[in-house]
């Protein structure tokens, strides 16, 4: 289902023994778009540290009660690898995370970028003498803030449409489906959505996102209400607006192209 990245935070996440804390935001892989960790803030219990949450964790999530499920120990969070959200999370860092939980890898050879189930798990503490380590990660990171890209401006092939308020993330593949902007001045009232498939490039120094579509195309997109659930028939009717491959389509050459890129 398709959810909307600001009604997620706060939500709780409990270990199997007990709270951990609450959802604060999340980082996202700027190359396929998809969700790699959760920021859990642990308030009182862990001194306000805030600590990062595979969705490899995940179990099935309550969303009537709010609550995020996962397969760890408060101990396990506990002992994880001190990792300051508010600076860059390096490769190497996640490189810790991922021994610590076993988690397994999503860079590489090791799975599909875009899927956070089996691939190239860690071995086991009898077997690390016997084989030899996983391959070192590339020390460039593809992490960003979901808090840190609200508010990026966004412009249209022919000028401005707004900033970056929420963002729209399928809960099954946890993956960013849409970017939610608000559009201000130039269309009082409206929010339009905008794909990561339609962006032409994005600048982090300048913090700005290039969409190849025209203003006039966005006015004209069928109306966005944040009210309700992104349907279906509504993304259907979006794609055939903009006279794009939906979704589908789209992510299958994305997917294609990247594992060309990696030849």
């Amino acid at each position: 289902m398709l959810r909307n990245i600001n009604s997620l935070l706060s939500h709780r996440i409990h270990a199997t023994d007990g709270e951990i804390g609450k959802v604060d935001e999340f980082f996202f892989d700027d190359k396929t778009w998809h969700i790699r960790y959760m920021v859990a803030a642990t308030g009182g219990w862990l001194s306000g540290r805030k600590v990062l949450i595979s969705p490899a964790a995940l179990k099935m999530p309550d969303w009537k009660a709010g609550t995020l499920p996962v397969s760890l120990t408060r101990k396990q969070v506990a002992d994880s690898p001190d990792i300051d959200t508010q600076k860059t999370v390096t490769r190497q860092h996640e490189l810790e995370l991922h021994k610590h939980y076993a988690w397994p890898l999503y860079w590489g050879d090791g799975f599909y970028a875009g899927s956070m189930s089996g691939g190239m798990l860690f071995p086991p503490t009898e077997e690390r003498e016997e084989k030899p380590a996983p391959e070192r990660p590339p020390k460039r990171t593809h992490l960003q803030s979901t808090r840190a890209v609200t508010g990026y401006k966004l412009h249209a092939a022919d000028g401005p449409i707004g900033h970056v308020e929420d963002y729209i993330i399928d809960d099954g593949e946890w993956a960013i489906r849409y970017l939610v902007a608000r559009t201000g001045e130039w269309l009082p009232g409206r929010k339009v959505l905008v794909s990561p498939h339609w962006i032409e490039r994005v600048d982090w120094e300048t913090a700005e996102v290039f969409v190849d579509l025209t203003r006039e195309a966005i006015k004209e997109s069928p109306p966005f209400n944040p009210a309700q659930p992104v349907s279906a028939d509504y993304e259907s009717e979006l794609y055939d607006h903009y006279g794009r491959p939906k979704f589908e389509v789209a992510a299958n050459r994305a997917a294609a192209a990247q594992s060309e890129e990696k030849r």
